[in-house]
């Protein structure tokens, strides 16, 4: 599905973002339909990715599942491969990003010559996809549009983005669920690199939102042959994202003004489409079932599921 066009009974709001088209019902409820487009550089690619929505969707609905003795989640149904209903929270306007190892954008703030990152400092003598000592939370702004920028937990509490007693509930939340996710990733083979958790309220309650672990919100080492691979200097065979932005990197791309996104060919599409079903496997020990659903097929789905909450 590249994107949604439904008109449901008693909706209340709708919104488009890079990945998800989110219907409101009643103010209450949400429906979250996982397209099959991808983002990179908060750039939404113009060729969709075949599978790529179920595959979040199911995997974000094991994870939750595997993980609301910790917090609850706002889940109440996956009727669909690529759809959820759940309760709509007001959501906080930070992202939670746990980072185990320096990777990825950590890596190049380091690379840079820079130790501090959201207020928190970086030890000397690292090398790129070393492990930290213990994760560190680097949280950004959630943008609706444009980039999501980096801020440190001070700025957030001052700037009364989150109270301090929430904010001291969501880094508790954070590294919890991250120290959960990392136990699930090694039974499967698998290093929980980094991830971002998303956050909401419903009156005191404070619920677990959007997707978890998944190759869009999270980055995965085999843990197989990563302590060579250190000792080697070479790159960590990985699972998630990163390699498109990689990708998208040495083609000139980085989501910067006047910059072209490369062709995207069907052989690199397949190649993305397959990494993902690739994680999929991975980190669930499922084989993944290709799922098309008709539109007509999903919003019928879809009203019966809200008839029954």
């Amino acid at each position: 599905m590249l994107e949604s066009t439904f008109k449901f009974p008693n909706q209340t709001a709708f919104y488009k973002g890079k990945v998800r088209d989110v219907y409101t019902i009643e103010d209450k409820w949400m429906v979250m339909f996982v397209s099959d487009r991808i983002s990179a550089f908060d750039v939404v690619l113009p060729r969709p990715i075949p599978y790529k929505g179920q595959v979040l969707n199911q995997i974000a609905a094991i994870m939750l599942d595997a993980t609301k003795d910790i917090v609850p989640n706002w889940v109440k149904s996956v009727p669909l491969p690529s759809a959820t209903v759940g309760l709509k929270c007001e959501t906080f306007p930070v992202e939670m990003v746990v980072r185990g190892n320096l990777t990825g954008h950590a890596w190049r703030t380091y690379k840079s010559g820079k130790r501090e990152l959201c207020g928190v400092t970086m030890p000397e003598g690292l090398k790129e996809n070393d492990f930290f000592a213990s994760p560190i939370i680097t949280p950004t702004t959630k943008a609706h549009e444009g980039h999501d920028e980096d801020i440190s937990r001070e700025e957030i509490i001052a700037q009364g983005l989150v109270s301090k007693e929430d904010y001291e509930k969501l880094e508790k939340y954070t590294l919890a669920l991250f120290e959960r996710g990392r136990e699930l990733a090694a039974k499967r083979g698998l290093i929980l690199v980094d991830t971002k958790y998303e956050f909401g309220k419903i009156g005191d309650t404070i619920y677990l939102i959007d997707e978890i672990h998944t190759p869009d919100s999270s980055r995965y080492f085999y843990a197989e042959g990563y302590e060579a691979k250190q000792k080697a200097g070479e790159p960590q065979k990985q699972l998630s994202k990163e390699f498109v932005r990689e990708w998208l990197m040495e083609n000139g791309f980085q989501g910067k003004e006047g910059q072209q996104v490369p062709e995207m060919t069907d052989a690199f599409i397949e190649s993305v489409s397959n990494r993902y079903i690739e994680l999929f496997e991975n980190i669930t020990g499922q084989q993944f079932k290709k799922e098309d659903v008709t539109p007509a097929e999903a919003e019928q789905k879809i009203i019966e599921t809200l008839k029954s909450l």
